[in-house]
């Protein structure tokens, strides 16, 4: 389904239609088609709180037939022009717009008209100078060459990996060293960039690692970014447009930055020994300081004099610092709740048998049916079986359940005797909660529609002489057993057989 929501999100922060469509992974003839049509429907950024996708689809149209019949723009002109001083493609695509009116003629859109130039530029083996502006982009890798740390206790050296982050235009450059390159790690360090810059970007881009992209782009085909990178992403609100696949001349700052930060930092502190990730990245932030603070050779100032200058662009940082999460698809079952981590969370009854979406950071577990949250938990620390129910999601006959107490088991026990109500008094005190053993006394209470009142207090008295602490399982199958029992047969006098003074008499009386 196409990206409503976040290509007009995108698009209110000016982002280009190219640059959308990357992070999108659409075409930019969508890009083009949704903020066309976003534009007759008065959609303005932010949405409704009530604007769901299933709306939005519903409001947009389908894609319509491609038109042919345009004007193809003079390569050999544009690449000429391009080589003068002053000249970008936006100029010359506003003249070849303002020409093929003149003519009566249909142009290629601008993102179009710079496709089909950069083919015919790479037709010429020739290089594009890309101008860089203040706040636009960030980009971001892990250095090659790890530092090391030493375990104090066994000695152990220990690879600390360098992820560095350089503003586009200032190429004013943040580095940390990380335990790992996980999505964790990879996370946490855009955020403490992030907040190192004091504001974001408008776009970030990175290579195509397997922390933050799950598919890389091949040809004309668009990257698969990571759930819980894009969710990042949408918290700050950058774009996230990762480099093509063997092409470092996308990402040309960090690159630069990487094999400077090797030469003035890490090769720097070579012959220091650090025994913490938190000293070693004290030395680093005082080698970084003084990096940034490095006078540039082919031009005046430093990264430092630039980011001054760059800073009032970038977008301002959200109030709170985004926190990691983790996705899953499952399924909401008979009983209306999903399992995480061996615990259970309630979602309205009514999406019974329905896939959903569920969100889990530290502290909170969201549910969420075609991006619209149904349920929020506090989570629930442990592997301990715990259900979290919230009385709204139950049906209104399940709602009933929730007046049953201990009070109100013990009474009912005390009609069928008193093992019965021993039993249940030990059921209850077997849990940490009280309400977690409502099921059991509920079952061991209702094998009374099953047998007898007599039979389920023998029962009951046989399971607490075996153990104080019985249970519903214990109870039922002495129950199932004593059913299988067969009736105990007479036993005959050891003497044989008597016929009895009755027998003599009616001999007597028959002889009369």
């Amino acid at each position: 389904m196409t990206k409503y929501r976040e290509i007009i999100g995108l698009h209110s922060l000016g982002i280009s239609q190219r640059d959308i469509a990357g992070s999108c992974q659409c075409s930019t003839k969508t890009i083009s088609k949704v903020l066309k049509r976003a534009k007759e429907l008065v959609l303005v950024w932010p949405l409704f709180q009530d604007m769901t996708d299933e709306r939005l689809e519903e409001l947009f149209f389908p894609r319509s037939p491609v038109d042919s019949n345009r004007r193809y723009p003079d390569m050999e002109y544009i690449h000429k022009e391009l080589a003068r001083n002053g000249v970008s493609l936006k100029l010359l695509w506003n003249e070849y717009c303002e020409e093929c009116h003149l003519l009566h003629q249909s142009p290629f859109m601008y993102t179009q008209f710079c496709y089909h130039y950069q083919k015919f530029a790479l037709s010429k083996n020739a290089g594009m100078h890309i101008p860089r502006k203040p706040g636009d982009s960030i980009e971001v890798d892990w250095a090659g060459q790890p530092a090391q740390i030493i375990d104090r206790d066994t000695g152990e050296i220990i690879k600390a990996y360098i992820f560095i982050g350089a503003l586009s235009y200032s190429q004013y450059a943040y580095i940390e060293a990380c335990l790992n390159q996980n999505l964790e790690t990879w996370i946490a360090a855009h955020n403490h960039m992030y907040a190192f810059f004091g504001g974001v970007p408008r776009i970030t881009i990175p290579d195509n690692l397997r922390a933050g992209i799950n598919k890389a782009a091949k040809g004309y085909e668009d990257p698969v970014i990571n759930k819980a990178y894009h969710e990042m992403a949408e918290h700050y609100n950058p774009a996230i447009i990762p480099a093509r696949i063997r092409k470092p001349k996308d990402k040309p700052n960090v690159e630069g930055a990487v094999k400077l930060a090797g030469l003035w930092i890490i090769a720097a502190l070579r012959n220091m020994k650090f025994f913490t990730i938190v000293e070693l990245n004290r030395a680093i932030e005082c080698k970084l300081r003084n990096y940034n603070d490095k006078p540039f050779q082919k031009k005046s100032g430093c990264r430092s004099s630039l980011f001054k200058e760059e800073q009032p662009f970038l977008t301002p940082l959200p109030p709170t610092q985004y926190e990691i999460s983790q996705w899953k698809k499952a399924t909401v079952s008979f009983n209306y709740h999903i399992s995480v981590d061996r615990n259970y969370y309630s979602c309205p009854y009514e999406y019974i048998h329905c896939s959903v979406d569920v969100r889990m950071t530290k502290n909170i577990v969201e549910i969420f049916y075609k991006n619209h949250r149904i349920a929020s938990h506090p989570r629930i620390a442990g592997n301990q079986n715990h259900y979290n129910t919230l009385p709204e999601h139950m049906p209104e006959d399940h709602k009933q359940y929730l007046q049953w107490d201990a009070k109100r088991f013990t009474l009912w026990a005390e009609k069928i005797g008193i093992n019965t109500v021993a039993a249940v008094k030990s059921i209850l005190s077997s849990r940490k909660v009280e309400q977690q053993a409502y099921r059991s006394c509920m079952g061991l209470l209702q094998l009374s529609k099953k047998y007898s009142n007599k039979q389920l207090e023998t029962a009951c008295q046989k399971a607490l002489n075996y153990s104080p602490n019985t249970s519903f399982k214990s109870i039922k199958t002495i129950l199932e057993n004593q059913k299988d029992e067969p009736e105990p047969v007479k036993e005959e006098p050891a003497y044989g057989y008597v016929r009895g003074a009755e027998y003599y008499r009616r001999l007597e009386h028959h002889d009369k």
